[in-house]
């Protein structure tokens, strides 16, 4: 049976605004692809990266996720003008839509790097916020400009920035619109690698590359860890690292890691 005309022959919806591909083993790379509108994003953006991410949780081969938007603009924020023609039901519909790419990129399995060149702004600052690592040339700008617009951010950015760069200094980002340098953006733990402009692409792909040697339970140990220490008490906080220290030892692959470097070799993880 043909796959309809709006699908790949894998059955993905076709895509339009995004290009993939798999540039090292392990690496997948989504490319925001929608130059003419500085790559805004839109709900079949949305929808095409969450497909990508779906059928990438099935892969147990791919362990990183390059999100990209090329070499000019990471993601200048949401199509405003579509924003304008829509009613209140759409204007959910849409929204929703945008969450639920993002909420799918933050809960893969996989380590996501958002490679930043040029604008992240609005939805595209929420978009490299939804991944693990953030890597920025020096050229970059992010920001999150909603107030401007009479709106705040929709897509989880008054909820991960503050736990990213604090609660007074999100407060400020958010309150004012501006727009931030990398350098402050660096300071205040927006970024974590700030790169020469122009090669944060290859700076990411090779930290994917670098993040696909380690063990996945372990990392996957780590970002749940890391990530109670923001809901959990200290003590709650530190009775969890023990528990997940534990299974490790006694289900993960710390035999493998142990033994290799008694050994001095390179582990072979799964």
């Amino acid at each position: 049976m043909n796959a309809p005309a709006d699908h790949d022959a894998a059955g993905l919806p076709a895509r339009e605004d995004i290009k993939v591909s798999r540039p090292a083993e392990g690496v997948l790379l989504l490319t925001i692809d929608r130059p003419a509108v500085r790559n805004a994003l839109r709900t079949r953006t949305f929808a095409e990266i969450a497909a990508e991410l779906a059928a990438a949780t099935d892969d147990p081969s791919t362990r990183a996720v390059v999100v990209t938007g090329g070499a000019e603009h990471f993601a200048a924020g949401a199509d405003i003008k579509h924003m304008t023609t829509v009613d209140a039901a759409s204007f959910k519909a849409y929204g929703d839509g945008l969450r639920s790419g993002l909420d799918r990129l933050a809960a893969h399995p996989a380590l996501s790097i958002a490679a930043i060149e040029g604008l992240a702004l609005g939805g595209g600052l929420e978009l490299a916020m939804a991944c693990t690592l953030r890597v920025a040339g020096a050229d970059a700008k992010l920001g999150l400009p909603e107030v401007k617009l009479g709106l705040i951010p929709g897509a989880g950015g008054t909820q991960r920035l503050p736990r990213l760069v604090g609660r007074g200094a999100a407060l400020d980002i958010m309150l004012t619109g501006r727009q931030l340098d990398t350098t402050e953006a660096l300071r205040i733990g927006l970024i974590d690698r700030l790169v020469p402009a122009g090669s944060a692409l290859s700076v990411a792909g090779e930290l994917g590359t670098e993040l696909c040697a380690a063990s996945a339970p372990a990392q996957q140990a780590v970002v749940r860890t890391v990530g109670a220490s923001a809901d959990l008490p200290l003590v709650e906080g530190l009775r969890y690292e023990v528990d997940q220290i534990q299974e490790l030892f006694e289900h993960g692959e710390a035999a493998e890691g142990l033994l290799a470097f008694v050994e001095k070799r390179r582990p072979n993880f799964a």
